[in-house]
């Protein structure tokens, strides 16, 4: 069984310590050779050779190949075993369920979109979330049972003191009290429920522009704006979950909004949302101004704004850079974050030209000053975020070799 402890200190702990310490630098660095992992753990060859022969007897390596191209003997790589285990996430949004499965070094094996158009879901929830998973699993030549753990990325936030989704009016289908007891009686493995943008940040964290930090913000701003925070290394969700629901922040320059979870908006989204810029295009004269739906425009014009030295698209920018400053002032302000990080296709089309122009509106705002960057994830994010926390866990549970002394 996982998680099994022994006592401190006895060479049974230390063999397990020093198994989980190769692994990790495995799939940190991919394959090794025996005199390599020794060098990086201080193990002795001797004892790396004992390791290595655990973790293959386990099932947790596979000796890959040999070294080539330098002096001397060849010497036998190794790497984790991608068989060893598998995690699922899944993206939520209210056009489609894109499901991925991964393998247990990260690699993505398996990828299925669902299409969900329309306010009313042709199919119950149950059944776009195990069509979408059942989609992903066959691409990668799997079954249910081979997945160990799904995590699921939606907006807003599921309630622990209740279970039900909160501020995700926008979202059909998913409402139900009893929505998270009929997933578990669906599926074979666990589920874990995040907030989609919480999952921006995890991917951040382990793979993009916040790795090594404890403390930042993430600002995500595509389908809604909204906000990761990250203390102490550790996510901050908030009694009910709605911590960085900061869609519904009151801010200056945007009218008052109230009732903000029947109208599903506030006013740091009224002011700096993905949906105001081609209206705020149109009003500084840029032209033109494309047709589709407003995450797709706004990215547009973001791109060719960031490209232009028109005066238009200048002050489209600018425009845009203050509003995203103003309500970014606050969270800066209450949180004095070492970073901030900027993401979604409403942001991050802005390139480096928006983020000179909300740092510099963020200087004459904030007390603070935290360093602002770009988010180095654009491809899934919100999948990527769910894949990594699933491979997290399932990591823990299958590395731990305890069980195995």
């Amino acid at each position: 069984m996982a998680g099994t402890v022994g006592t401190p200190g006895t060479p049974r702990v230390l063999r397990a310590m020093n198994d989980r310490a190769a692994l990790d630098l495995l799939l940190e660095h991919g394959p090794l050779s025996r005199t390599r992992i020794g060098k990086l753990t201080g193990l002795s060859k001797p004892t790396a050779s004992q390791l290595l022969a655990r973790l293959e007897a386990a099932g947790l390596v596979l000796a890959t190949g040999t070294t080539e191209g330098r002096p001397g003997p060849s010497a036998q790589l190794y790497a984790v075993n991608p068989a060893a285990g598998h995690a699922a996430g899944l993206d939520v949004t209210p056009e489609r369920v894109l499901a991925a499965v991964a393998d247990i070094t990260g690699r993505t094996v398996g990828r299925y979109e669902l299409p969900t158009p329309g306010r009313r879901p042709a199919r119950p929830v149950v059944q776009q979330v195990t069509e979408a998973l059942d989609g992903a699993v066959k691409a990668a030549g799997l079954t249910r049972d081979d997945v160990r753990r799904l995590v699921i990325g939606t907006p807003g936030a599921f309630d622990p003191n209740t279970g039900r989704l909160r501020y995700a009016a926008h979202l059909p289908g998913w409402h139900s009290p009893s929505l998270l007891d009929e997933l578990a009686a669906a599926l074979p493995m666990p589920v874990e429920y995040e907030n989609d943008v919480n999952l921006v940040a995890v991917a951040e964290q382990r793979l993009g522009a916040a790795r090594g930090h404890g403390d930042f913000v993430l600002l995500w701003n595509e389908g809604g704006l909204g906000a990761a925070l990250v203390l102490g290394g550790r996510l901050h969700r908030g009694f009910t979950g709605g911590a960085g629901e900061v869609g519904f922040l009151p801010v200056p320059g945007a009218p008052l909004v109230r009732q903000v979870t029947r109208t599903n908006s506030g006013g740091y989204q009224e002011l700096a949302g993905a949906q105001v810029i081609p209206r705020l295009a149109r009003e500084l004269g840029v032209s033109p101004v494309p047709e589709g739906p407003y995450t797709e425009v706004a990215a547009a014009l973001l791109a060719r704004a960031a490209d232009s030295g028109a005066e238009a698209e200048r002050r489209l920018l600018s425009t845009y850079a203050t509003g995203l400053a103003t309500g970014l002032a606050s969270l800066v302000s209450v949180l004095d974050p070492e970073l901030v990080v900027l993401s979604g296709s409403a942001l991050t089309s802005g390139g480096e030209r928006l983020l000179a122009l909300v740092q510099a509106e963020l200087a004459e705002l904030a007390a603070s000053r935290p360093r602002l960057v770009m988010g180095d994830v654009t491809e899934h994010p919100v999948l990527r975020g769910a894949l990594e926390s699933a491979l997290a866990t399932t990591r823990d549970e299958v590395f731990d070799t305890l069980p195995l002394r």
